[in-house]
This record gives structure tokens, sequence and C-alpha cells, in this order.
């Protein structure tokens, strides 16, 4: 998956985006004016939110408009909130690398979109006169909201041990809030099909789909392979009979070995100016070096 993907970031890299999580947060702002400005009366969510069934009869402006419908009523926890998922995005950005960035946020606009009419097909078949009607009610879960909460998994992914203020106070790690927020991601999902809700199973289900894609291009499944785990086993056997203290593999970030860790992967970056080594972990967040 690898390969393909920096296939096409030659190929399509000039066209990234960059410090796109500033646009995003632009866009969070342009929703507040229109719909803070905005007559009660006009209710603008109902004429901007993904509904497939409209864009099917000609508004297709729904395709773009409901990324600027911001997900809460604006307030001060609101501002901080962007600000802190600007921080995620933009430290994402420097880890992944822009093209990269752009590909994950656009792939889970494109994958709700999907989602959006994937819901809507199933309320046709099932209910064909009441689709309509259901979709105009459970479209407005098709919104930048899930989108958010996976960028923020995908940040604790790369990022597990940075450590944040839960309410300013309590200190805690990425990892912890993004196994919370991650199992509530689930149980909405679940709790969505189970009351034949299939608009916010949708929603959610498409953008666990993103991150499943996003875990998969840092190799996190490479391990799992059985050739891997033929090599590993391999590769064990052989590092019992070296000498003690002698060591083949060490990460040019992190310093671990196979003598430390031996459950580690260990693979030579071919972007580094020179012979470095680098663990599962960094292969592909550390720095290159030129």
């Amino acid at each position: 998956m690898n390969k393909f993907i920096n296939d096409l970031e030659r190929k399509f890299g000039k066209y990234a985006i960059p410090n796109l999580s500033m646009y995003i947060v632009a866009l969070y702002a342009i929703g507040y004016v229109l719909v803070g400005f905005a007559p009660s009366s006009l209710n603008l969510p109902y004429y901007l939110s993904l509904n497939p069934e409209r864009i099917l009869h000609g508004q297709v402006w729904r395709l773009v408009s409901w990324l600027i419908i911001p997900p809460t009523a604006v307030s001060l926890l609101v501002i901080i909130t962007l600000i802190f998922y600007y921080f995620v995005g933009s430290n994402m950005e420097r880890t992944i690398g822009t093209f990269r960035y752009n590909l994950f946020i656009f792939s889970g606009i494109i994958l709700m979109i999907i989602g959006a009419f994937a819901a809507y097909g199933i309320y046709s078949i099932f209910w064909p006169l009441q689709a309509a009607e259901v979709m105009l009610y459970t479209s407005s879960y098709f919104n930048v909201y899930y989108i958010q909460q996976i960028v923020f998994l995908a940040f604790a992914i790369l990022y597990p041990n940075v450590q944040v203020l839960l309410m300013f106070i309590i200190p805690i790690k990425v990892k912890y809030m993004g196994i919370a927020y991650g199992a509530l991601l689930v149980w909405e999902g679940v709790s969505g099909l189970i009351n034949h809700n299939y608009s916010i199973f949708f929603a959610i289900g498409s953008q666990l789909l993103n991150l499943f894609l996003f875990y998969l291009q840092l190799g996190k499944l490479f391990r799992f392979k059985p050739k891997e785990v033929k090599r590993r086993t391999e590769f064990q056997k052989n590092a019992k009979i070296m000498p003690r203290g002698v060591t083949r593999h060490k990460c040019a970030v992190c310093g671990r070995t196979e003598e430390t860790n031996p459950d580690l992967e260990f693979r030579f970056c071919s972007k580094c100016n020179g012979n470095y080594e680098y663990c599962q972990d960094h292969l592909f967040t550390h720095q290159h070096v030129n």
C-alpha cells in the first residue's frame, strides 16, 4: 500500500494543499457566520446538508456545502476545540507529510459522501415510500464532526504518549482518550445499526474505514503477514546464538534494538541520505535526513 501511495505522491504531490488544517478551521468560521446571520426561518443547514435524495434531484452543491455546516452552536468551548484540532492536524501534517495528510482528509470526505448514498440506498430498498423523509431528518449525521474525531484518533496512533489536560485540569495521555473516543464511536455506530438508523451507522463506519486505511499505510499490520511471522521467528532463533551485547539493528530515532525489543521490526529508509535504520514505530514518522 505504501508503494501505491508513494507513486501517487510522485505524480500528484505538487497539488497537495499545505497547512490544510487552517483552511478547515476557516470553513468552520464561514459556516458559523452564515448560519449565525441567516434568518432562522431560512433554516440554512436544510439547504446545505449532505442529502443524497436532494442531490439526485439536481442539488449538486450539497456534495461540498455540507463541509461548512457547524456541528454545534458557537461557544468558547467550540473555539478551544477548533484550536486543539488545528494543533492536532498541523502536527499530523508535519509527521506524515502534506500529501498523505491531504489524502487522509479527502479520503474521509469522499467516504462520508459514499456512506450517505449507501444509507439512502438501504432506506430506499426497505422503506421506499419513506426514504426521502427519513433522509431529510437523518442527513445531519453526515457532517465534519466524525471526520474531526477520526483525525484525533489518527493523532493518538501517531503520538500515543503525548499528554493533554482533560477539562484543563487532569493530565492524560492521548492514547487513553483515543481508546475512549474509539469505543464511543463504535458503540454509536452499532447502536445505529441495531435501531435501523443507517445514516449514523454509515457516517461513523465510513470514517472508521478511513482510519483503518490510515493504519494500514503506517505498516502496523505488516508484522502479521505469514511471511513476516516466519522471518521474525527465524530471526529470534538466530538472535539467541549471537554473542551477548552484539546488536544488528538499532532505530536511529528511539535507539531501541532487537536485543532489548525482539518483537520490533527494523527497516532502512530509502529516502534518507545515509545508512539509517528505523523501527516499525518510526519508519514512516521520522524526519528524513538529507
